[in-house]
C-alpha cells in the first residue's frame, strides 16, 4: 500500500518542520521580540566598560540554579570575554554562538543568554526547570507479576528507563524535532544490527514528512504515520510500560517516543499482537495460552452476542432449541419494540455509561458506573422496554470487552458491535456473514508500516504462530517474529540452550 498523508511534504533538502515565519536577522530584534513577554527578564552585571548582560525566562529556568550557579561567577573580575565565562562558570552544557536561530531555539528551551556588551557572540547556559512526576505503576497496563514501573511525561527519564534495561551500545536513539509551533522533540529507537533499515527509515522519513503547526502527544503523530488512517484499528501499539518496549525493540521492532507523553509506540505490529498482555510472558506458558485464548474468544463474543440475538428473533426463530423458545417468549412478550431498538437502547446505554464514568473524577465515575447500570437495567427490565435475556447479553458482551489489553482495540471493538448489529437486522445471519467479510477484506489489506497487519495468518507464516494466539515455552521460540525482518533472526542459540542434567537428575 502506497503511503499517502495530505499532511505530508516532501522535504527537498529543507527541514519542513522549521517555521515559515523567517527569522530574526538580529540579536537586538530577537530581544525585542521576546521582551514582549512579561516573563523575560534581563539582568545587568555592571563592570567596566562592557556591561554583562543575563537574559533568560523565568518560567523556563531553574531559578535556584540561575542564583547559585550562574550569577555570583559572572561577577568576577577576571572575566573579559565568552571564553573566560566558559573557564569560570561551573556549569555543563555551555555553548557558545552567534547563530540567532540557535539562540532563538536554545533560550526557549530553558537556557540562559549571557552577552558581554553588544558583541554578537553569545554564551548560553543550560538551566532547564524541570517539573516531573515521580515514576509510578501503570495503571492502563496494569500487572500482578512483572516490573511496576511506567512512563512520564519527561523524555529524558523514559530513555532513562529503557536505557536501564538495555544496557548495549548498540541502542540507538535519533532525535527529531516536530511542529511549527510546538518545537516537539521525537525520539526514535533502535537496535543496531537487529532492527530492520527499511522499518528503521520509514518511521524516521514519516515523522520528517509531517507539516503541522503542534504535536501535543504521540496520538497525533501515530494518526498522521499509520499506513491507513481511515481504518478504525490501530495500526501501531501504544504502550505505557518500559519493559515492554525493552523486549519489543530486542524483537527487531522500531519505537518512537515524544516529549511531554507517557507512552512508548511500537511499530510494525500485527492484529493478534493487541490481545497479547506482556504479563503472559511472566506466567507459565499454559496458563498464558489459556488466558490470551480466553481474550480471543471474549471479543468475538462481545461483537458477535447482540448481533445474533437480533438476527434469530428477527429471521431465525426455527433455531432456538424448544425449551429456550419459551423462555425468550416469555421476556419479550410485553415488550413494545422490535429486537434492533431494543438492542440499540442498550449499548447506546452502556456507552453512555461509559462515557460518563470515564470523564468524571475517579470516585465520582466508579459510583455512577455501578449505581447508573443497575438502575437503568433494573428499571428498564421493570418498565417493559427491554427484555431480561438481552440485559444479560448486553453487560456479559460490555463485560468481554474489557479484556483486551490494549486500550485503542478495545475502542475498535465497541465501534465494530454497530454495523455488525444494523445488518444483523436488514439480512439476519447473512448480515453478519457479509459484515464479517467486510471486516476480513479489511484487514487482508491493512499493513503495519508496510508490513501485513494479518500476520501469522495471512501470509501464513507457521513460525510465528509460536507467539501467536497461545505462548508456546521459550525453547521453541529461539527465533525473532518474522514480520519485523530483523537483520539478525536467531534470539538464542537452540542447541545450547537446552537444560543439562545436573547430579541430581542423574
Amino acid at each position: 500500500m502506497k503511503f499517502k498523508n495530505l499532511f505530508f511534504k516532501q522535504k527537498n533538502g529543507l527541514k519542513t518542520n522549521r517555521n515559515s515565519k523567517e527569522i530574526d536577522d538580529t540579536i537586538d530584534d530577537l530581544l525585542k521580540q521576546f521582551t514582549q513577554s512579561d516573563d523575560f527578564k534581563e539582568v545587568t552585571v555592571k563592570r567596566g566598560l562592557k556591561p554583562i548582560k543575563f537574559y533568560y525566562f523565568r518560567s523556563l529556568v531553574d531559578k535556584e540554579m540561575v542564583q547559585r550557579d550562574i550569577l555570583p561567577y559572572l561577577q568576577d573580575e577576571m572575566i573579559q570575554s565568552v571564553d573566560d565565562i566558559r573557564q569560570s562558570v561551573p556549569i555543563e552544557n555551555i555553548e557558545i554562538t552567534k547563530d540567532v536561530a540557535t539562540i532563538q531555539h536554545q533560550v526557549l528551551s530553558g537556557s540562559c543568554m549571557v552577552q558581554i556588551g553588544n558583541e554578537s557572540t553569545v554564551v548560553l547556559l543550560r538551566a532547564v526547570l524541570t517539573n516531573n512526576r515521580d515514576v509510578n505503576i501503570p495503571e492502563v497496563e496494569f500487572s500482578v507479576v512483572g516490573p511496576k514501573e511506567a512512563f512520564v511525561e519527561s523524555l529524558e527519564v523514559n530513555l532513562n528507563l529503557i536505557r536501564r534495561r538495555l544496557p548495549i551500545p548498540e541502542l540507538r536513539v535519533e532525535e527529531l524535532t516536530v511542529g511549527k509551533l510546538t518545537k516537539t522533540k521525537v525520539a526514535i529507537l533502535s537496535i543496531e544490527g537487529i532492527t530492520n533499515e527499511e522499518n528503521l527509515k520509514t518511521v524516521k522519513q514519516r515523522i520528517e514528512d509531517i507539516e503541522i503547526d503542534s504535536i501535543i502527544d504521540s496520538s497525533f503523530i501515530v494518526q498522521l504515520i499509520s499506513d491507513n488512517q481511515h481504518s478504525p484499528f490501530p495500526q501501531l501499539i501504544d504502550t505505557e510500560r518500559p519493559d515492554r518496549i525493552a523486549a519489543v525493540l530486542a524483537e527487531g521492532k522500531v519505537v518512537f517516543m515524544v516529549d511531554g507523553a507517557p507512552h512508548g509506540i511500537i511499530g510494525p505490529t500485527t492484529l493478534v499482537e493487541f490481545f497479547s498482555a506482556f504479563e503472559d510472558y511472566f506466567l507459565n506458558w499454559l496458563t498464558a495460552s489459556f488466558f490470551r485464548l480466553i481474550r480471543l474468544f471474549a471479543v468475538m463474543f462481545s461483537i458477535l452476542v447482540t448481533p445474533i440475538y437480533v438476527a434469530v428473533l428477527t429471521y431465525h426463530y426455527e433455531l432456538i432449541p424448544k425449551d429456550l423458545l419459551g423462555i425468550l417468549v416469555t421476556s419479550r412478550r410485553e415488550i413494545p419494540l422490535p429486537p434492533i431498538l431494543e438492542a440499540i437502547f442498550l449499548e447506546l446505554a452502556i456507552e453512555l455509561l461509559r462515557e460518563a464514568g470515564a470523564r468524571l473524577p475517579t470516585k465520582v465515575g466508579q459510583t455512577i458506573g455501578i449505581v447508573g447500570g443497575i438502575v437503568i437495567g433494573t428499571a428498564s427490565v421493570e418498565a417493559g422496554l427491554t427484555s431480561n435475556v438481552l440485559l444479560i447479553f448486553v453487560a456479559l458482551a460490555a463485560l468481554a470487552s474489557f479484556t483486551t489489553p490494549v486500550y485503542q482495540i478495545g475502542n475498535t471493538i465497541r465501534l465494530l458491535r454497530f454495523p455488525f448489529l444494523f445488518l444483523a437486522h436488514l439480512w439476519g445471519l447473512l448480515g453478519i456473514s457479509i459484515c464479517f467479510c467486510f471486516v476480513l477484506g479489511h484487514l487482508l489489506r491493512l499493513t503495519s508500516l508496510g508490513r501485513p497487519f494479518l500476520e501469522p495468518i495471512y501470509p501464513p507464516r507457521i513460525k510465528d504462530f509460536t507467539d501467536a494466539f497461545v505462548r508456546l515455552p521459550w525453547s521453541l521460540q529461539s527465533k525473532r517474529p518474522v514480520v519485523s525482518q530483523t537483520q539478525d533472526t536467531m534470539r538464542f542459540n537452540k542447541m545450547k540452550a537446552k537444560r543439562k542434567k545436573t547430579e541430581l537428575d542423574e
